[in-house]
Protein backbone atom coordinates (compact mmCIF):
# COMPACT_ATOMS: atom_id res chain seq x y z
CA UNK A 1 0.00 0.00 0.00
CA UNK A 2 1.31 3.88 -0.82
CA UNK A 3 2.43 5.54 2.36
CA UNK A 4 -0.97 7.24 4.19
CA UNK A 5 -2.32 10.99 3.89
CA UNK A 6 -1.92 12.12 7.28
CA UNK A 7 -4.16 14.57 8.91
CA UNK A 8 -3.97 16.43 12.07
CA UNK A 9 -6.94 17.88 13.31
CA UNK A 10 -6.07 19.79 16.25
CA UNK A 11 -8.51 21.78 18.92
CA UNK A 12 -7.53 24.67 21.35
CA UNK A 13 -8.49 24.34 24.96
CA UNK A 14 -10.91 21.29 24.47
CA UNK A 15 -11.96 19.25 27.24
CA UNK A 16 -11.85 15.07 27.06
CA UNK A 17 -15.61 14.70 28.60
CA UNK A 18 -16.79 16.99 26.15
CA UNK A 19 -16.93 13.61 23.30
CA UNK A 20 -19.91 11.28 23.52
CA UNK A 21 -17.15 8.41 23.68
CA UNK A 22 -15.38 9.69 26.88
CA UNK A 23 -18.94 10.12 28.15
CA UNK A 24 -20.31 13.60 27.14
CA UNK A 25 -24.32 12.85 27.32
CA UNK A 26 -25.75 15.85 24.77
CA UNK A 27 -25.26 15.21 21.14
CA UNK A 28 -22.06 16.91 20.70
CA UNK A 29 -19.66 14.96 18.90
CA UNK A 30 -21.54 12.19 16.43
CA UNK A 31 -18.71 12.29 14.01
CA UNK A 32 -16.00 12.20 16.38
CA UNK A 33 -17.49 9.31 17.96
CA UNK A 34 -18.18 7.27 15.04
CA UNK A 35 -14.59 7.53 14.23
CA UNK A 36 -13.64 5.97 17.71
CA UNK A 37 -15.95 3.42 17.03
CA UNK A 38 -13.78 2.44 13.93
CA UNK A 39 -10.17 3.20 15.03
CA UNK A 40 -8.38 3.45 18.39
CA UNK A 41 -9.73 6.10 21.71
CA UNK A 42 -7.14 6.88 24.25
CA UNK A 43 -8.84 6.62 27.51
CA UNK A 44 -6.17 8.17 29.30
CA UNK A 45 -4.04 11.15 27.08
CA UNK A 46 -2.71 14.70 29.02
CA UNK A 47 -0.74 17.58 27.53
CA UNK A 48 2.87 17.86 28.40
CA UNK A 49 2.63 21.83 28.79
CA UNK A 50 -1.38 23.17 29.28
CA UNK A 51 -0.24 26.83 27.41
CA UNK A 52 -1.19 27.18 23.74
CA UNK A 53 2.06 28.24 22.13
CA UNK A 54 4.53 26.16 23.87
CA UNK A 55 2.26 23.21 23.39
CA UNK A 56 2.03 23.65 19.94
CA UNK A 57 5.96 24.19 20.14
CA UNK A 58 6.37 20.63 21.49
CA UNK A 59 4.26 19.25 18.68
CA UNK A 60 5.73 21.10 15.84
CA UNK A 61 9.48 20.00 17.34
CA UNK A 62 9.05 16.62 19.34
CA UNK A 63 10.81 18.20 22.25
CA UNK A 64 9.76 19.74 25.66
CA UNK A 65 8.83 23.66 26.07
CA UNK A 66 12.15 24.61 27.76
CA UNK A 67 14.08 22.52 25.25
CA UNK A 68 12.47 24.74 22.50
CA UNK A 69 12.98 27.95 24.02
CA UNK A 70 9.04 28.40 24.22
CA UNK A 71 7.88 28.04 27.36
CA UNK A 72 5.40 31.04 26.99
CA UNK A 73 3.07 32.19 24.45
CA UNK A 74 4.65 34.80 22.59
CA UNK A 75 8.71 33.60 22.76
CA UNK A 76 8.87 31.27 19.66
CA UNK A 77 10.51 28.50 19.18
CA UNK A 78 14.46 28.29 17.81
CA UNK A 79 13.29 27.27 14.32
CA UNK A 80 16.99 28.15 12.87
CA UNK A 81 18.11 25.40 15.27
CA UNK A 82 15.53 22.65 16.09
CA UNK A 83 14.14 20.63 12.88
CA UNK A 84 10.67 20.93 13.11
CA UNK A 85 7.92 17.99 12.30
CA UNK A 86 7.07 19.66 8.79
CA UNK A 87 10.78 19.28 8.04
CA UNK A 88 11.09 15.54 8.02
CA UNK A 89 7.63 15.13 5.96
CA UNK A 90 9.57 17.20 3.15
CA UNK A 91 12.53 15.28 3.51
CA UNK A 92 10.55 12.00 3.15
CA UNK A 93 8.70 13.57 0.27
CA UNK A 94 5.30 14.51 1.73
CA UNK A 95 3.40 17.51 0.92
CA UNK A 96 2.78 20.09 3.71
CA UNK A 97 0.44 22.06 4.32
CA UNK A 98 -0.92 24.34 7.38
CA UNK A 99 -3.96 26.03 8.34
CA UNK A 100 -5.83 27.99 11.20
CA UNK A 101 -4.09 29.34 14.58
CA UNK A 102 -0.38 28.58 14.00
CA UNK A 103 1.05 30.84 17.87
CA UNK A 104 4.59 30.22 17.09
CA UNK A 105 6.32 33.40 15.32
CA UNK A 106 5.87 36.49 17.19
CA UNK A 107 9.12 36.52 19.49
CA UNK A 108 8.36 39.70 22.06
CA UNK A 109 11.75 39.64 23.73
CA UNK A 110 13.14 39.80 19.93
CA UNK A 111 11.07 42.51 18.98
CA UNK A 112 9.27 40.61 16.47
CA UNK A 113 5.07 40.66 16.60
CA UNK A 114 3.20 38.76 13.74
CA UNK A 115 0.21 38.58 15.68
CA UNK A 116 -1.99 40.05 13.86
CA UNK A 117 0.55 40.44 10.22
CA UNK A 118 1.52 37.95 7.53
CA UNK A 119 3.80 35.08 8.84
CA UNK A 120 7.20 35.52 6.99
CA UNK A 121 8.13 31.87 5.19
CA UNK A 122 11.04 31.39 8.00
CA UNK A 123 8.68 31.57 10.50
CA UNK A 124 6.07 28.70 9.02
CA UNK A 125 8.06 25.67 11.11
CA UNK A 126 8.97 24.01 7.19
CA UNK A 127 4.84 24.12 6.26
CA UNK A 128 5.57 24.89 2.30
CA UNK A 129 2.89 23.43 0.33
CA UNK A 130 -0.26 25.49 1.25
CA UNK A 131 -0.81 27.77 4.15
CA UNK A 132 -3.12 29.57 5.10
CA UNK A 133 -2.74 30.89 8.76
CA UNK A 134 -3.14 33.53 11.28
CA UNK A 135 -0.16 33.79 14.55
CA UNK A 136 -2.83 34.52 17.04
CA UNK A 137 -6.12 33.48 15.53
CA UNK A 138 -8.27 34.86 18.00
CA UNK A 139 -7.00 38.64 17.53
CA UNK A 140 -7.96 38.17 13.74
CA UNK A 141 -11.18 37.31 14.34
CA UNK A 142 -14.09 36.41 16.07
CA UNK A 143 -16.44 33.61 16.63
CA UNK A 144 -17.82 34.80 13.43
CA UNK A 145 -15.76 36.77 10.53
CA UNK A 146 -12.07 37.43 10.56
CA UNK A 147 -8.81 37.20 8.32
CA UNK A 148 -5.62 34.95 7.84
CA UNK A 149 -3.30 34.64 5.35
CA UNK A 150 -1.74 32.89 2.55
CA UNK A 151 1.57 31.79 1.75
CA UNK A 152 1.90 34.84 -0.21
CA UNK A 153 1.56 36.71 2.43
CA UNK A 154 -1.56 38.18 1.30
CA UNK A 155 -4.84 38.87 3.75
CA UNK A 156 -7.71 36.49 3.29
CA UNK A 157 -11.04 37.29 5.14
CA UNK A 158 -13.71 35.00 5.45
CA UNK A 159 -16.83 35.68 6.63
CA UNK A 160 -19.13 32.33 8.81
CA UNK A 161 -18.65 31.00 11.89
CA UNK A 162 -14.97 30.67 12.02
CA UNK A 163 -14.45 26.99 12.31
CA UNK A 164 -16.53 26.26 9.03
CA UNK A 165 -14.18 29.54 7.80
CA UNK A 166 -10.75 27.58 8.86
CA UNK A 167 -12.35 23.95 7.75
CA UNK A 168 -13.35 25.40 4.38
CA UNK A 169 -9.48 25.78 3.99
CA UNK A 170 -8.39 22.51 4.82
CA UNK A 171 -10.40 21.25 2.49
CA UNK A 172 -10.01 23.74 -0.57
CA UNK A 173 -6.11 22.15 0.27
CA UNK A 174 -7.65 18.45 -0.66
CA UNK A 175 -9.83 19.94 -3.91
CA UNK A 176 -6.35 21.53 -5.05
CA UNK A 177 -4.58 18.59 -4.85
CA UNK A 178 -7.30 16.12 -6.11
CA UNK A 179 -5.63 13.45 -8.44
CA UNK A 180 -1.81 14.12 -6.87
CA UNK A 181 0.18 11.00 -6.24
CA UNK A 182 1.82 12.49 -3.40
CA UNK A 183 0.86 11.85 -0.01
CA UNK A 184 0.39 14.59 1.95
CA UNK A 185 0.53 16.38 6.19
CA UNK A 186 -2.15 18.42 6.63
CA UNK A 187 -2.29 20.28 10.21
CA UNK A 188 -5.96 21.54 10.42
CA UNK A 189 -5.61 24.26 13.91
CA UNK A 190 -8.91 25.19 15.13
CA UNK A 191 -9.19 27.60 17.83
CA UNK A 192 -12.14 26.55 19.08
CA UNK A 193 -13.44 25.96 21.95
CA UNK A 194 -11.09 28.86 23.08
CA UNK A 195 -12.81 31.31 24.63
CA UNK A 196 -12.96 35.00 22.76
CA UNK A 197 -10.01 36.85 24.46
CA UNK A 198 -11.42 40.08 24.14
CA UNK A 199 -15.45 38.93 24.44
CA UNK A 200 -14.03 37.30 27.49
CA UNK A 201 -16.58 34.06 26.72
CA UNK A 202 -16.59 31.25 24.53
CA UNK A 203 -18.76 32.11 21.36
CA UNK A 204 -20.30 29.02 19.72
CA UNK A 205 -22.16 29.17 16.48
CA UNK A 206 -25.79 30.92 16.66
CA UNK A 207 -28.34 28.60 19.02
CA UNK A 208 -25.64 26.86 20.73
CA UNK A 209 -27.57 28.09 24.41
CA UNK A 210 -30.48 26.82 23.73
CA UNK A 211 -29.16 23.69 21.83
CA UNK A 212 -27.03 22.49 24.78
CA UNK A 213 -28.51 24.27 27.70
CA UNK A 214 -29.33 20.99 29.18
CA UNK A 215 -26.26 19.91 30.07
CA UNK A 216 -24.78 17.20 32.88
CA UNK A 217 -22.58 19.52 35.06
CA UNK A 218 -19.58 17.66 35.09
CA UNK A 219 -18.00 16.54 38.41
CA UNK A 220 -14.96 18.72 38.49
CA UNK A 221 -17.05 21.58 37.90
CA UNK A 222 -20.06 21.35 40.69
CA UNK A 223 -18.03 22.63 43.69
CA UNK A 224 -17.79 25.53 41.93
CA UNK A 225 -21.11 27.73 41.86
CA UNK A 226 -20.53 30.90 43.69
CA UNK A 227 -17.38 33.24 44.29
CA UNK A 228 -14.37 32.95 46.23
CA UNK A 229 -13.39 34.56 49.35
CA UNK A 230 -11.78 37.24 47.42
CA UNK A 231 -14.54 37.72 45.04
CA UNK A 232 -13.05 35.38 42.36
CA UNK A 233 -15.97 34.69 40.26
CA UNK A 234 -16.10 30.62 39.93
CA UNK A 235 -19.70 30.77 38.24
CA UNK A 236 -18.07 31.16 34.59
CA UNK A 237 -19.03 27.77 33.61
CA UNK A 238 -22.82 28.19 34.31
CA UNK A 239 -22.72 30.63 31.93
CA UNK A 240 -20.49 29.28 29.41
CA UNK A 241 -21.02 25.88 28.89
CA UNK A 242 -23.63 25.70 26.24
CA UNK A 243 -21.59 27.83 24.10
CA UNK A 244 -18.27 25.40 25.02
CA UNK A 245 -20.45 22.77 23.96
CA UNK A 246 -21.46 24.65 20.78
CA UNK A 247 -17.73 25.21 19.65
CA UNK A 248 -17.06 21.63 19.94
CA UNK A 249 -19.94 20.54 17.98
CA UNK A 250 -19.22 22.75 15.05
CA UNK A 251 -15.74 21.31 14.69
CA UNK A 252 -17.51 17.58 15.01
CA UNK A 253 -19.40 18.81 12.28
CA UNK A 254 -16.26 20.16 10.19
CA UNK A 255 -14.52 16.54 11.21
CA UNK A 256 -17.77 15.49 9.23
CA UNK A 257 -17.15 17.49 6.70
CA UNK A 258 -13.89 16.53 6.28
CA UNK A 259 -14.02 13.24 6.17
CA UNK A 260 -17.03 13.27 3.33
CA UNK A 261 -14.45 15.19 1.37
CA UNK A 262 -11.64 12.75 1.54
CA UNK A 263 -14.31 9.72 1.13
CA UNK A 264 -14.66 11.51 -2.23
CA UNK A 265 -11.67 11.90 -3.54
CA UNK A 266 -10.90 8.35 -2.87
CA UNK A 267 -8.17 9.48 -0.36
CA UNK A 268 -10.24 7.69 3.29
CA UNK A 269 -8.96 4.39 2.96
CA UNK A 270 -5.22 5.31 2.67
CA UNK A 271 -5.53 8.24 5.59
CA UNK A 272 -4.52 8.54 9.14
CA UNK A 273 -6.71 10.82 10.88
CA UNK A 274 -5.61 11.96 14.19
CA UNK A 275 -8.13 14.47 16.54
CA UNK A 276 -6.87 15.93 19.73
CA UNK A 277 -6.11 19.13 21.64
CA UNK A 278 -3.64 21.19 23.16
CA UNK A 279 -5.04 21.07 26.38
CA UNK A 280 -8.43 21.65 28.30
CA UNK A 281 -10.22 24.02 30.48
CA UNK A 282 -11.20 24.23 34.11
CA UNK A 283 -13.86 27.65 33.62
CA UNK A 284 -11.90 29.85 36.01
CA UNK A 285 -12.46 27.38 38.94
CA UNK A 286 -8.91 26.60 40.62
CA UNK A 287 -8.33 30.45 42.33
CA UNK A 288 -6.58 32.53 39.39
CA UNK A 289 -8.21 35.50 37.95
CA UNK A 290 -9.61 35.17 34.39
CA UNK A 291 -7.49 31.57 34.36
CA UNK A 292 -8.93 28.45 32.30
CA UNK A 293 -5.76 26.60 32.30
CA UNK A 294 -2.31 26.36 33.68
CA UNK A 295 -2.78 23.90 36.37
CA UNK A 296 -2.34 20.23 36.78
CA UNK A 297 -5.86 19.22 37.05
CA UNK A 298 -7.30 17.01 34.64
CA UNK A 299 -10.01 20.00 33.52
CA UNK A 300 -6.65 21.84 32.35
CA UNK A 301 -4.18 18.61 30.93
CA UNK A 302 -7.02 16.05 30.39
CA UNK A 303 -7.38 15.81 26.20
CA UNK A 304 -9.11 13.51 23.89
CA UNK A 305 -7.42 11.66 21.70
CA UNK A 306 -8.56 9.81 18.97
CA UNK A 307 -7.00 7.95 15.57
CA UNK A 308 -8.38 6.03 12.85
CA UNK A 309 -6.86 4.91 9.70
CA UNK A 310 -3.97 2.36 8.86
CA UNK A 311 -2.87 0.86 11.61
CA UNK A 312 -5.32 2.19 13.78
CA UNK A 313 -8.83 0.17 13.36
CA UNK A 314 -10.84 -2.10 15.21
CA UNK A 315 -12.36 0.22 17.64
CA UNK A 316 -10.13 0.07 20.49
CA UNK A 317 -9.44 1.95 23.65
CA UNK A 318 -6.41 2.18 24.98
CA UNK A 319 -6.27 2.60 28.81
CA UNK A 320 -2.65 3.67 29.27
CA UNK A 321 -1.33 7.09 30.26
CA UNK A 322 -0.40 9.05 26.98
CA UNK A 323 0.82 12.20 26.13
CA UNK A 324 0.59 14.84 23.75
CA UNK A 325 4.26 14.75 23.36
CA UNK A 326 4.34 10.88 21.83
CA UNK A 327 2.50 12.63 19.06
CA UNK A 328 4.98 13.58 16.98
CA UNK A 329 7.00 10.49 16.96
CA UNK A 330 3.37 8.65 16.32
CA UNK A 331 3.16 11.16 13.02
CA UNK A 332 6.58 10.14 11.78
CA UNK A 333 6.35 6.61 12.32
CA UNK A 334 2.67 6.33 10.60
CA UNK A 335 4.95 7.95 7.48
CA UNK A 336 7.83 5.16 7.89
CA UNK A 337 10.12 8.12 9.20
CA UNK A 338 12.58 6.89 12.02
CA UNK A 339 12.33 8.66 15.23
CA UNK A 340 14.83 11.56 15.10
CA UNK A 341 17.44 11.09 18.62
CA UNK A 342 16.29 14.36 20.01
CA UNK A 343 12.43 13.46 19.92
CA UNK A 344 11.19 12.81 23.39
CA UNK A 345 7.86 10.91 22.93
CA UNK A 346 6.92 7.26 22.22
CA UNK A 347 5.19 5.72 18.95
CA UNK A 348 0.98 5.22 19.82
CA UNK A 349 1.57 3.29 16.73
CA UNK A 350 3.35 0.86 18.03
CA UNK A 351 1.23 0.41 21.14
CA UNK A 352 -1.35 -0.11 19.72
CA UNK A 353 0.03 -2.71 17.87
CA UNK A 354 1.36 -4.68 21.07
CA UNK A 355 -0.89 -2.98 23.98
CA UNK A 356 0.79 -5.41 26.23
CA UNK A 357 4.02 -3.78 25.67
CA UNK A 358 6.21 -2.57 28.63
CA UNK A 359 4.45 1.18 29.06
CA UNK A 360 5.95 3.97 31.31
CA UNK A 361 2.68 5.04 33.10
CA UNK A 362 3.34 8.83 33.50
CA UNK A 363 2.70 11.67 31.88
CA UNK A 364 5.29 14.65 32.76
CA UNK A 365 3.91 18.14 32.56
CA UNK A 366 5.95 21.45 32.61
CA UNK A 367 3.16 24.20 33.40
CA UNK A 368 3.91 28.36 32.95
CA UNK A 369 2.82 31.53 32.78
CA UNK A 370 0.62 31.14 36.14
CA UNK A 371 3.38 29.47 38.14
CA UNK A 372 6.85 27.99 37.83
CA UNK A 373 5.38 24.00 37.86
CA UNK A 374 6.38 20.69 36.94
CA UNK A 375 3.62 17.88 37.58
CA UNK A 376 3.38 14.49 36.74
CA UNK A 377 0.23 12.28 35.98
CA UNK A 378 -0.18 8.74 36.63
CA UNK A 379 -2.88 6.07 36.66
CA UNK A 380 -3.41 6.88 40.23
CA UNK A 381 -1.93 10.14 41.40
CA UNK A 382 -0.99 14.05 40.54
CA UNK A 383 1.40 15.29 42.14
CA UNK A 384 2.69 18.82 41.57
CA UNK A 385 5.54 21.06 42.43
CA UNK A 386 6.22 25.04 42.38
CA UNK A 387 9.05 27.62 42.28
CA UNK A 388 9.27 30.99 43.31
CA UNK A 389 9.29 33.43 40.69
CA UNK A 390 6.96 34.77 38.20
CA UNK A 391 6.16 32.19 35.54
CA UNK A 392 6.04 34.62 32.86
CA UNK A 393 10.16 35.25 33.11
CA UNK A 394 11.42 32.12 34.77
CA UNK A 395 11.49 28.86 32.32
CA UNK A 396 12.82 26.63 35.72
CA UNK A 397 14.32 26.32 39.04
CA UNK A 398 16.63 24.03 41.33
CA UNK A 399 14.09 24.27 43.87
CA UNK A 400 10.58 23.89 43.95
CA UNK A 401 7.66 22.69 46.84
CA UNK A 402 5.20 20.43 46.69
CA UNK A 403 1.80 22.10 45.83
CA UNK A 404 -1.06 19.73 44.88
CA UNK A 405 -1.07 15.69 45.41
CA UNK A 406 -4.66 13.94 44.71
CA UNK A 407 -5.40 10.74 45.15
CA UNK A 408 -7.77 9.64 41.98
CA UNK A 409 -9.39 6.81 42.87
CA UNK A 410 -11.03 8.63 46.19
CA UNK A 411 -11.21 12.31 44.61
CA UNK A 412 -11.01 11.97 40.92
CA UNK A 413 -12.14 15.39 40.52
CA UNK A 414 -9.58 16.35 42.20
CA UNK A 415 -10.99 18.21 45.28
CA UNK A 416 -9.51 17.30 47.89
CA UNK A 417 -5.30 18.65 48.18
CA UNK A 418 -3.08 16.11 50.08
CA UNK A 419 0.13 17.33 49.81
CA UNK A 420 0.09 18.36 53.36
CA UNK A 421 -1.53 15.17 54.86
CA UNK A 422 1.29 13.35 56.92
CA UNK A 423 0.27 9.71 56.06
CA UNK A 424 0.78 9.98 52.51
CA UNK A 425 4.40 11.42 53.05
CA UNK A 426 5.68 7.99 51.79
CA UNK A 427 3.91 8.08 48.33
CA UNK A 428 4.82 11.90 47.70
CA UNK A 429 8.28 11.22 48.00
CA UNK A 430 8.37 8.30 45.55
CA UNK A 431 6.31 10.57 43.39
CA UNK A 432 9.03 13.19 43.63
CA UNK A 433 11.82 10.62 42.72
CA UNK A 434 9.64 10.40 39.35
CA UNK A 435 9.30 14.03 38.50
CA UNK A 436 12.64 14.31 39.24
CA UNK A 437 13.49 12.04 36.72
CA UNK A 438 11.40 12.72 34.32
CA UNK A 439 12.46 16.17 34.50
CA UNK A 440 16.35 14.88 33.58
CA UNK A 441 15.24 13.19 30.82
CA UNK A 442 13.66 16.57 29.54
CA UNK A 443 17.21 18.30 29.70
CA UNK A 444 16.68 19.92 33.09
CA UNK A 445 18.77 19.89 36.07
CA UNK A 446 17.95 17.50 38.94
CA UNK A 447 16.06 19.75 41.52
CA UNK A 448 15.72 20.06 45.11
CA UNK A 449 11.74 19.49 46.12
CA UNK A 450 10.72 21.14 49.57
CA UNK A 451 7.63 20.23 51.55
CA UNK A 452 4.37 22.52 50.58
CA UNK A 453 4.67 26.45 51.48
CA UNK A 454 2.11 29.51 51.24
CA UNK A 455 2.55 31.47 48.31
Amino acid sequence: MARPNIVFYFSDQQRWDTLGCYGQKLPVTPNLDALAAQGVRFENTFTCQPVCGPARACLQTGRYATQTGCFINGIAPQFGEIKTLAQYFNEAGYATAYVGKWHLATDRPKGLNYETSAIPQDRRGGYKDYWMAADVLEFTSHGYNGYVYNGDNERVPFTGYRADCINDFAIDFLHKRKDNPEPFFLFISQIEPHHQNDHRRYEGPDGSKMRFSDFEVPGDLKAYSDSHSDGTDVSNWKQNYPDYLGCCHSLDYNVGRLVDTLKEQGLWENTILIYTADHGSHFITRGVEAEYKRTCHDASIRIPLIITGPGFEGGKVIDHVVSLLDLPTTLLDCAGISKPENFQGRSLRKLVQNPNMEWDEVAFLQISESRVGRAIRTPDYTYSVRAQGDGYEVSGSDVYYEEFFYVLKDDPYQQNNLVTDPAWAQVRAQLAEVLKQKMVQAGEAVPEIRPWKQW
